[in-house]
């Protein structure tokens, strides 16, 4: 039988985000996908990150959303072409998800819940033919990739192997989309047993590192035992970079047992784990009034107290208690606290040395995986024809805020995009749709990447 669109079958290794909206973008083309994840059901790191409210993207312009991207803007611009944050509230409200936009900026469902819409998600891919199979772990080829036929004489690109419940079962498949996560909350199924299996093939893979994690700071057992588990509001980071570049962020950090963690540490996280990469450890300046000019800090702290205690003038004065009058205490010698205007300085920049990151395992993502250099327009690995990847193994990083879901969710779609262009190349198809739309990925990519040169 001649080998056609309708009759490839494609394997989508992983039921996150990035492989759903694969699967999704595969099989709306007539093509049979099947589904692989190795725990019970999928979708789990996806549910618990909207355990908080979930917060699926941002509604920021497009400029500033980019930048959240760092040095894989580049890469990233193409796939949120493709499918960007309004594309996503489009196809939620498609799904029967209604968004709001948060006090933040942040973009959440009306119900702020993740379950009903991976529900609702689940229930439309099935009826459009996706099949799930659930524990099924990746274990690697069984064959050499090249121009390989299965029993029909079809082309087929990939065998691979799963271990399963019933022992370990073969998948001959005419293309794979790769979709397996990080390192991060492995317990949820992205353990990163993948990149031996992908280093076996020769496929760089950058080492995988913590992201939008904590970071260790050596606390003192009074301060871990009082105040572990505060949060510090209102404060403001400032740090310089690798490339001496000075970050200036404001908001909410967590003191823990350990250090600190929390939105504002997630933002600059990048930033302090390659200073830590670099020198050993970074120290941050923690501005405690941020809302205060240090003229106003000054003047305060320095007026006369009378018979108050410095602690009590400090709360009277500018509103400093708590933990953070604990960490000025942590901090600072007791000579420097009896000093006004020295402590008016530190209350403006308190130095925080920070030793390490916390352990990868508990990060919120990872940075490093496969890098785009190694894959085409189309997210195909170079040295594995038909096989794409999409989501947290490539090798790229953002803050929390909806910027990594939004990635997750379009590199899936142009992965799946991408793999129909190669199952229609095998075809001999014109199908003018899946051909536009790849090549259009594929010249805004390679426009962007000759720009660097």
């Amino acid at each position: 039988m001649p080998f056609s669109l309708d009759s490839a079958r494609v394997a989508v290794i992983g039921g996150g985000p990035a492989g759903l909206m694969a699967a999704e973008a595969l099989v709306s083309h007539g093509v049979q996908v099947d589904v692989y994840d190795a725990m019970p059901s999928v979708g789990r790191k996806f549910l618990m990150a909207g355990k908080g409210g979930m917060n699926i993207t941002h509604s920021e312009a497009l400029e500033p959303f980019l930048g959240r991207y760092g040095a894989r803007r580049q890469e990233i611009a193409p796939l949120l072409d493709a499918f960007g944050p309004d594309a996503l509230r489009a196809w939620l409200k498609a799904l029967g998800v209604e968004t709001f936009v948060g006090s933040s900026g942040r973009v959440f469902p009306t119900d702020m819940k993740a379950a009903p819409m991976l529900r609702a998600w689940l229930h439309r891919l099935r009826e459009t033919g996706v099949r799930f199979h659930m524990r099924h772990k990746w274990v690697g080829w069984d064959t050499e990739n090249g121009a390989l036929n299965d029993a029909s004489g079809r082309p087929a690109a990939h065998t691979l192997r799963f271990t399963t419940p019933n022992g370990e079962q073969l998948v001959t498949c005419n293309a794979v989309v790769f979709a397996l996560g990080g390192a991060s909350w492995p317990r949820l199924g992205s353990d990163a047993a993948w990149v031996p299996l992908m280093s076996a093939r020769n496929v760089p893979v950058a080492p995988l590192r913590a992201a939008n994690c904590g970071f260790d700071a050596d606390w003192s057992p009074y301060l871990r035992e009082r105040f572990a588990g505060q949060p510090i509001k209102s404060v403001a980071i400032s740090l310089t970079d690798v490339d001496k570049i000075v970050h200036y962020r404001q908001g909410e950090i967590l003191l823990t047992e350990t250090g600190l963690e929390g939105s504002l540490i997630y933002a600059l996280s990048s930033a302090i784990r390659e200073r830590i990469l670099a020198d050993g450890d970074v120290t941050i300046a923690l501005d405690l009034a941020p809302g205060l000019t240090l003229e106003r800090v000054i003047a305060e702290v320095t007026r006369p107290r009378g018979s108050r205690s410095m602690s009590s003038h400090l709360q009277g004065r500018i509103g400093i208690s708590g933990v953070k009058l604990a960490l000025l205490h942590e901090v600072l010698s007791k000579e420097t606290f009896a000093d006004s205007n020295r402590l008016a300085h530190a209350i403006k920049a308190l130095p925080v040395r920070l030793t390490r990151a916390r352990p990868i395992a508990e990060a919120i993502s990872t940075a490093g995986g496969i890098p785009f250099e190694t894959l085409d327009a189309h997210l195909m690995v170079e040295q594995l024809p038909g096989a794409f990847c999409a989501g947290e193994m490539l090798d790229w990083e953002a803050p929390t805020g909806g910027y990594l879901l939004t990635a997750c969710f379009a590199s899936g779609r142009v992965a799946g995009r991408g793999a129909l262009a190669y199952l229609a190349g095998l075809a001999g198809s014109r199908d003018g749709c899946i051909e536009r739309t790849a090549n259009a990925n594929c010249v805004t990519l390679k426009r962007k990447r000759r720009a660097s040169d």
